[in-house]
């Protein structure tokens, strides 16, 4: 049983050592759009989690799936499968949690919006410019 913890938690952390982190991302089809900007003041901050949209408990599941596999023999390795897949599908949903702002700003326009943010340090009193792509925000970025 510490074999297979150890596999999942390892796997698991090598694959979340592949995300970017502090980069603004893209998606592929859209990286080459026209994209549209607000600036303003922000009047509120305050932390929040966004949760796993699904994809981080899909894959741990497998990989736990996989890992708990190659355990033991008969129904001891149908539990370990069984076992293995729900580990590894409720440690890559936490894995896949990220903290984020969220931010309530005043845009110069007079409008007042509330965006949330992953990966930033954004605090009430900072300038900030909201790219968006249609009416989803792409991107914050703090301004002097």
């Amino acid at each position: 049983m510490k074999k297979l913890l150890f596999i999942s938690a390892a796997t698991l952390l090598l694959l979340s050592g592949c995300a970017t982190s502090g980069v603004p991302e893209y998606s592929g089809k859209d990286y080459n759009q026209i994209k549209r900007y607000d600036t303003g003041v922000v009047i509120d901050a305050k932390p929040v989690v966004i949760t796993d949209d699904g994809t981080g408990t899909f894959l741990g599941a497998i990989i736990g799936g996989v890992v708990g596999s190659t355990m033991g023999r008969g129904a001891g390795n149908t539990l370990a499968t069984l076992g293995g897949g729900l580990v590894g599908g409720y440690a890559g949903s936490q894995v896949a949690k990220a903290n984020a702002m969220e931010l309530t700003v005043d845009l110069d326009n007079g409008e007042h919006v509330v965006v949330v943010a992953k990966g930033v340090n954004i605090f009430a009193g900072d300038r900030v410019r909201i790219v968006k792509d249609g009416s989803k925000v792409a991107q914050v970025y703090k301004i002097n």
